[in-house]
């Protein structure tokens, strides 16, 4: 069974900063090595109903569909299948369990920060696991956004 699983952060960077970070290919290894060592994703162009390739350096991880797409606002990925040596697998069985779920990056504006919140669906039991290296992550993207927005004000 499928949750969805909601954790955010707050940072101190323009929206620009915040998503150049998140899909820039430099920041994005930097920040999803979180998950694995030399994590990194393929697209052609990023935009809605492209496929994006998640990767590790050995090419095996998942595909997925852009499902929305609206710059420095909002970012959906529908999962669809694995990726083995670089080459898409087959819907299967173990599959079949977890295709057509969402993983989804919304920044929000407030006051003194904005406001990164992603949702992801996750099976149940592994709320906990995901939740915590999610947050690693994500106070990872705010260290790399942060440190842009203080490298530009003391230029």
């Amino acid at each position: 069974m499928m949750n969805r699983l909601e954790v955010s952060i707050d940072i101190q960077a323009d929206r620009a900063k915040i998503w150049k970070t998140l899909w820039d290919d430099a920041s994005y290894r930097e920040w999803t090595s979180v998950f694995f060592e030399g994590s990194h994703a393929i697209s052609q162009d990023w935009q809605e109903g492209s496929k994006v390739l998640f990767l590790t350096p050995e090419q095996n991880g998942m595909y997925a569909i852009i499902e929305r797409h609206i710059p420095e606002e909002i970012m959906a990925f529908k999962h669809i299948g694995n990726v083995v040596k670089g080459k898409e697998q087959p819907i299967d069985e173990e599959t079949r369990k977890w295709t057509g779920t969402m993983e989804i990056y919304r920044l929000t504006e407030g006051v003194d920060a904005n406001t990164l919140i992603v949702e992801i669906d996750v099976f149940e039991g592994q709320q906990d696991s995901t939740k915590t290296v999610f947050l690693k992550a994500l106070e990872r993207v705010k260290q790399l956004a942060e440190a842009q927005t203080t490298a530009t004000n003391s230029q």
